[in-house]
């Protein structure tokens, strides 16, 4: 079968493609096949270009900076698996950005919606499926005694930190560098700020992620470095009271899954507590796929608010915010004000039902759990056996790869800078090419699904290994 057609993108590795780097010419391919051409869906970009701003409905869909120029354009799944619409089959570790954690097509989603669908999938009005799901989250999340639904992260992200205001009557929030908490204005700073822009490391400035976001919004938004106990100390006390809140991502999903250090989430949590501000935990991409209590049950720290998405939903738009009873009853009272049309419509609400009381089960997350940890492992003996270095760095649910010049993991968001993109879309592009779906950003994550079978890991770790051995 012919290999995938990337419109003369040039085969950076410098050896055929499917052998060895340093191999002669004619040398056997390895064991995972090619896959075809990608033609229709390039067809299909230049198409929407005329159409879509971008050609694109988010701007995380964008590929042209990396070896494929073009998004592909996927129109089916079932299990583990998606289908482009040139035919072509992959193992999908992107999973709709973690979404997708049962896997596409679950029979349990697909009987529960299509009831739904035929009863009426939206009404704007109270509905069973939401206090349903409100326990549920209630009995599975350390801090959650109330619930809030909302449709995305972001939107999720600008509730919960409206209460945490509303609560203190501070307006001054502390995020980290490097962390991401979804496009809106509210914290859509220092994502991944310029190096010439970020300042100083132990007081970052505060950058705004893109044009469009005014300097009073930024103001408002305190940058610190992660994994960093003293910077830490040293930005509190600069603010000493004026935060409302210090919100973080307890894996930084979104910046190479960068780990918490030993301790410092519960450093975090007691100077939290002894400084009366509220800390928030953002698990729109750790919340139940890391175990049914999210980060907070893995690290054992108790945020006073958690945000969630992704997971949540099974594929469907759903967020929630939840905590502490003391901070969210301004909200509870109707003194801080929270709507939404589209708010655990019963459509959202019974996707997030069934996933959640299917993820309620730890053997389901240890499952997914276990196979990443295989595939992560197998990243690290391909990096051995073929003298790559790079770190894998995360949990088995959701991890990255990383090339650093010495393998090691990254400790904070300025580690990443200096981290070899180049190679990561080489490993990424021929991963593609073998049939295996990952992020198109070389600093997300992989998701695994509880969908992933034995044979699609075994595929996976033969692709790491063949691609590994093209970029020695």
């Amino acid at each position: 079968m012919a290999r995938q057609d990337f419109s003369g993108v040039p085969d950076f590795s410098g050896a055929p493609a499917g052998a060895p780097a340093g191999a002669p010419a004619g040398a056997a391919a390895r064991t995972v096949p090619a896959l075809g051409g990608t033609a229709t869906s390039s067809a299909l970009f230049e198409r929407a270009k005329k159409s879509l701003a971008g050609g694109i409905s988010s701007s995380s869909r964008l590929t042209s900076t990396g070896p494929h120029p073009y998004p592909l354009y996927i129109n089916g799944g079932s299990g583990a698996r998606i289908r482009d619409v040139d035919g072509n089959e992959y193992i999908d570790f992107l999973a709709a950005y973690g979404s997708a954690v049962l896997g596409h097509a679950h029979p349990a989603l697909t009987d529960a919606l299509t009831g739904v669908l035929a009863n009426g999938a939206m009404f704007g009005t109270c509905n069973v499926p939401e206090v349903e799901l409100a326990e549920l989250i209630r009995a599975m999340v350390p801090c959650a005694d109330l619930v809030r639904f909302a449709n995305s992260g972001s939107e999720a992200v600008q509730g919960a930190v409206r209460v945490a205001r509303g609560h203190t009557g501070l307006s001054t929030v502390l995020k980290f560098e490097g962390h991401y908490h979804g496009w809106s204005d509210t914290l859509a700073v220092s994502n991944r700020p310029p190096e010439a822009a970020a300042g100083p490391y132990a007081a970052p400035h505060s950058v705004p992620h893109s044009p469009g976001i005014p300097e009073g919004v930024t103001g408002d938004v305190v940058v610190c470095p992660w994994n960093d106990p003293d910077a830490l100390r040293a930005v509190l006390d600069a603010h000493r009271g004026r935060l409302a809140a210090v919100i973080c991502e307890p894996i930084v999903a979104n910046n190479a899954c960068t780990m918490p250090a030993p301790g410092y989430l519960r450093l975090l949590r007691d100077e939290c507590t002894e400084r009366g501000i509220i800390l928030i935990f953002d698990e729109v991409c750790t919340g139940f796929r890391t175990g049914p209590g999210g980060a907070q049950a893995l690290f054992g720290v108790v945020p006073d608010l958690a945000v969630y998405s992704k997971a949540l939903g099974g594929g469907l738009p759903i967020a929630a915010f939840a905590g502490r009873h003391e901070v969210m009853a301004a909200l509870a009272t109707g003194r801080v004000k929270h709507g939404g049309t589209y708010n655990a419509s019963p459509l959202c609400a019974t996707a997030a039902l069934v996933t959640l009381r299917t993820l309620a089960d730890p053997a389901v997350t240890k499952r997914i759990d276990d196979t990443g940890q295989r595939i992560m492992e197998a990243v690290r003996r391909a990096a051995t056996d073929h003298r790559v270095p790079c770190a894998v760095q995360g949990v088995g649910a959701m991890f990255q790869v990383v090339f650093s010049d010495d393998g090691a993991p990254t400790r904070h968001y300025r580690d990443t800078l200096r981290v070899d993109q180049r190679r990561y879309d080489t490993f990424r592009h021929e991963l593609l090419r073998r049939g295996i779906h990952t992020n198109a950003h070389g600093l997300a994550c992989w998701f695994v699904s509880a969908a992933v079978t034995d044979d699609d890991t075994d595929r996976t770790c033969a692709a790491i290994d063949e691609v590994f051995a093209l970029l020695r």
